[in-house]
């Protein structure tokens, strides 16, 4: 009964289930006299019992000792959720003597109890012991007293699987619940719902509603504009102008001119007077992209309309004041910049305010199929095509193509796929040859022209197999070919008929 108590109040301790059982164990061999205790537990598959507790074993080797279903005394007991005395452990034939290694050290002859730890009517586990020959009067009545404890410990296993499966509940209703925010303030401009995308999206509704400056970065083709159209469109100013700079297609001169507006005669060629972006921009959101090729002249003018809000037009001493929200890109490295001297310090940690990173498309592979049906159906309209879907070998083209020109290059593939197409489905021949990577290891022109007739062939059989819901005799009557030829081309292809 003193034991019992014991074991009652470290399982009122809520400590770790590792912890309890190892206490419950140095209870059991403490104050009962019981030898090699071992509590096994049942493996997330339901198919081994694992040591959970024991004292007198090395973590290495106790980590290492299993037992099947039905395998030896313990795993008999799992198997029949019985009870099991071993009067003598030296008599008894079933007995594998894996996790103490008794023979090895040659222990003396010991008798042995093994009973289930059950939850409802399963059985998630074992708890065994050694008794002296001694003991042997009174094993029912050791055996009854594990019964009790595997009794309580099948409680606390319940409690503790209880608790896990409501948090992992409270964890996934948390992600279904962010996962639907995210979606719903995801931009109308804006294809995809990966997880950096959803980042981004995070990011933008954050900043959308303040007038910081935003620095725009990412490589290429990543859709930096969208984002500042994002924000302009969710923000306070989203009924003012957003007025859009590309300043690495101007030179230094007329992109002074450009910005800041220039008055008559300001230089040869300005004959009239001309306002500046910035002046368009008044009330609402200036986007400099490329803000990484500004002339060294015009970084200093820039650094002090951003912290004044004030600039001249160029040929005029009036200082103007400005309300504009400056959203900055670039695909440049400009801390790299900095460091060479090729962008001022100061403008760097003006403009990186709040930054927002786009990652490349490559690091969002979950997208891939969603742009390139968005841009399917945009071009299927424009063309007049009605585009049903993309084939199952174009789209693992695109999944294993490395888009080195990110969305962009994406976009013009399947403008480029659309164009090409006779009907309403995108093969894989639709794509650009850039897609087409065959396997560097063919070897030559043969293997090329090989790789490339099996593509075209696996393509057409899909699609048909498609079409016909499956059925082989459907498909080949379609493709014009005997079913037996559409079978060995099957198996040639490795095409799946699900």
């Amino acid at each position: 009964m003193s034991a019992l108590y014991d074991i009652a109040g470290v399982l009122a301790q809520r400590s770790g289930q590792s912890q309890t059982l190892h206490d419950i164990v140095e209870v059991l061999e403490r104050q009962l006299g019981m030898m090699r205790c071992t509590v096994m537990l049942l493996s997330p598959d339901g198919d081994r019992l694992l040591v959970a507790a024991v004292r007198s074993v090395s973590p290495s080797h106790s980590d290492k000792a299993l037992y099947q279903r039905g395998e030896g005394v313990t795993g008999q007991v799992l198997a029949t959720g019985a009870p099991v005395i071993v009067p003598s452990i030296v008599n008894e034939p079933r007995f594998c003597d894996r996790i103490h290694e008794r023979n090895r050290r040659n222990v003396e002859d010991a008798c042995f109890i093994c009973v289930p730890i059950p939850l409802g009517s399963k059985v998630v586990g074992t708890l065994a012991t050694d008794l002296p020959p001694s003991e042997r009067p009174w094993l029912d009545e050791a055996q009854r007293t594990l019964t009790i404890v595997a009794g309580m410990i099948g409680f606390d296993v319940r409690a503790r699987r209880a608790e896990q499966e409501e948090h992992e509940a409270l964890q996934a209703e948390n992600l279904r619940l962010r996962d639907a925010l995210e979606e719903r303030f995801r931009p109308e401009n804006i294809v995809g719902n990966s997880r950096p995308m959803r980042e981004v999206y995070t990011r933008i509704r954050r900043v959308a509603v303040s007038p910081t400056t935003v620095l725009i970065r990412g490589e290429t083709g990543t859709g930096k504009e969208l984002v500042a159209s994002a924000i302009h469109y969710s923000s306070p100013r989203s009924a003012g102008p957003f007025v859009r700079v590309n300043c690495a297609q101007l030179s230094e001169n007329l992109l002074e001119s450009e910005l800041f507006g220039h008055e008559q005669g300001a230089f040869t060629g300005a004959i009239k007077q001309r306002a500046g972006r910035i002046e368009e921009a008044e009330d609402g959101t200036l986007f400099l992209d490329e803000i990484g090729d500004f002339a060294p002249a015009i970084q200093v003018k820039l650094l002090r309309f951003l912290q004044e809000h004030e600039y001249e037009r160029v040929g005029s001493n009036a200082t103007r004041q400005a309300n504009v929200r400056v959203l900055a890109a670039t695909n440049r490295d400009l801390e790299q910049a900095v460091t060479q001297g090729e962008f001022r310090q100061d403008l760097y940690y003006r403009i990186n305010v709040f930054p927002i990173t786009l990652p490349p498309l490559r690091e969002r592979r979950d997208d891939i199929l969603l742009l390139a049906n968005h841009f399917a159906a945009k071009y299927g309209r424009l063309m007049g095509q009605k585009i049903k879907r993309i084939s199952t070998p174009a789209i693992d083209m695109m999944m294993a193509y490395h888009w080195p020109g990110n969305v962009r290059e994406l976009e013009n593939c399947i403008e480029h796929a659309v164009l090409l197409t006779d009907n309403e489905v995108i093969h894989g021949h639709h794509l650009p040859p850039t897609l087409e990577m065959p396997d560097s290891s063919s070897g030559g022109g043969a293997g090329l022209l090989e790789a490339c007739v099996d593509a075209l062939e696996r393509d057409m059989i899909s699609d048909a197999l498609k079409r016909s819901a499956g059925n082989a005799s459907a498909a080949a009557r379609q493709l014009g070919v005997t079913s037996r030829v559409i079978r060995y081309k099957m198996r040639k292809l490795q095409i799946p008929l699900r």
